[in-house]
């Protein structure tokens, strides 16, 4: 549904991703003042690629927006120095590069709100230091030969990932690790150990993952062996979206995900019906985007009763100007205006009328706004809602945040069971879906 007013945002979008990678160097008002630094001693193995991988990251930093700063010296892990800097980029650290003291103030840092960033061999490092092991999220184990290997992309809204296509091929140095690491981080892409020989993982080998810790933000890429990587454009982009995220110019949820199933995974809309006028085009890229209207997008399949719904989306409207939302808790029906009356939407249109703008629960409770607005992505990139049904209420995260929390008392309405779906507003609305995801939780009462 739609109000007129809009909300501006002034952020980098996501568009201008891969422009940032090698285009020329910009001004972006929301990284101003970032600052990273690098960190590459290494008191083992010593990969010959450090030091193009410092001056990629410059390189980064310059067309980003952000300032870099690269040292070997461990001695500038004080309190007062990490303090300068949004996040450490630790490039192929191996062994025990810092003393007590200087992990002291890492760990202070970290709790203080400080950004990791792991690059390879960051999971070669520290061993005998738990606190590292878990910001990591997981140490080296071994490595096969350098050679070819499919990527899975797991996570196609975090920045890191969300310029890659499902599956990615390259070649590098894959890592196998001492445990896995996926009940404790989100993870954004895994390998495919029949792509490839030498992988010891059993069919589940993340490679990248994200994850809030203990009061900062971590970030870890297995990728990066090669000096060839650091010239890899689609490599750039993801180390460049991992810095973004974890230095707070980018939202994402980082929460681990498990448990989840797709009803919407990029390659058929089977057990999805449109109700009204109006359709969504299915991409290549696995994006459903809506157009013409107003109708709805809705799973026939079956109905939910106890759930959480997961799903990412954009805005494509450079100015915000587009309009969507998710329904929930509706009876089955061909006419979409069903949803509207007897459901909810969760909604997706920058709006500044409280109860009608994104995140709200249309026409019936406002998300937090201060939340929200930390919390979203401006248009052109993605964000992910958690949408969850228990009982009469319902829950709604941004990008890992919760932002609206309503319980129905409507008699007319119903919670308990009904069906989800997605809205195409209007010609001129457009907004974009991937991933759509749905986990059954246990019922609970009213």
């Amino acid at each position: 549904m739609r109000s007129t007013a809009r909300l501006a945002t002034a952020v980098v979008g996501a568009a201008l991703l891969l422009g940032c990678v090698s285009g020329p160097a910009s001004s972006h008002p929301g990284q101003a003042g970032k600052r990273v630094l690098v960190f590459s001693k290494t008191a083992a193995f010593r990969h010959d690629s450090i030091p193009t991988g410092v001056e990629a990251v410059k390189q980064l930093g310059t067309n980003g927006g952000f300032t870099v700063d690269a040292t070997e010296d461990a001695g500038a892990f004080t309190g007062k120095n990490l303090r300068r800097y949004d996040a450490v980029v630790f490039l192929s650290t191996t062994g025990d590069v810092l003393n007590d003291a200087q992990q002291a103030a890492f760990e202070g840092y970290i709790r203080h709100g400080g950004g990791y960033v792991g690059v390879h061999a960051a999971a070669d490092t520290e061993y005998d230091w738990a606190f590292y092991g878990g910001l990591a999220g997981a140490y080296f184990q071994s490595h096969p030969a350098i050679q070819p290997a499919t990527v899975d992309v797991e996570d196609r809204a975090h920045p890191s990932t969300s310029g890659l296509a499902q599956t990615w091929d390259r070649t590098d140095e894959w890592y196998n690790y001492r445990s896995n690491p996926r009940d404790r981080v989100h993870v954004l892409a895994s390998l495919d150990e029949s792509s490839y020989t030498g992988g010891t993982m059993n069919g589940d080998h993340p490679i990248a993952w994200c994850q809030n810790y203990r009061g900062g933000r971590a970030f870890y890429t297995g990728l990066g062996h090669t000096k060839e990587s650091y010239a890899e454009p689609a490599f750039r982009a993801h180390l460049l979206g991992g810095i973004r995220w974890t230095i707070g110019d980018a939202q994402a949820d980082c929460r681990p995900e498990n448990g989840y199933r797709p009803l919407f995974d990029g390659t058929s809309l089977e057990g999805w019906q449109q109700a009204g006028p109006g359709s969504f085009t299915l991409s290549d890229d696995g994006t459903l985007t809506s157009s013409g209207g107003m109708g709805l997008l809705w799973y026939a399949t079956s109905g939910f009763t106890s759930y959480s719904l997961k799903l990412d989306w954009k805005m494509a409207g450079a100015d915000g100007d587009d309009n969507s939302g998710v329904f929930v808790g509706f009876p089955p029906s061909d006419d979409p205006w069903s949803a509207v009356n007897n459901g909810y939407e969760i909604q997706i249109d920058a709006t500044d009328v409280p109860e009608k703008t994104t995140g709200s629960v249309y026409g019936f409770r406002s998300a937090d706004l201060e939340k929200r607005d930390r919390a979203l992505n401006p248009p052109g990139e993605w964000n992910t809602y958690e949408i969850r049904v228990e009982g009469e209420r319902l829950r709604v995260w941004l990008n890992g945040v919760k932002i609206n929390d309503f319980t129905n008392t409507d008699p007319a309405r119903s919670l308990v069971d009904g069906h989800l779906g997605i809205q195409n507003h209007g010609a001129d609305d457009q907004v974009s879906f991937r991933d759509i995801r749905l986990k059954e939780l246990p019922a609970k009462g009213n």
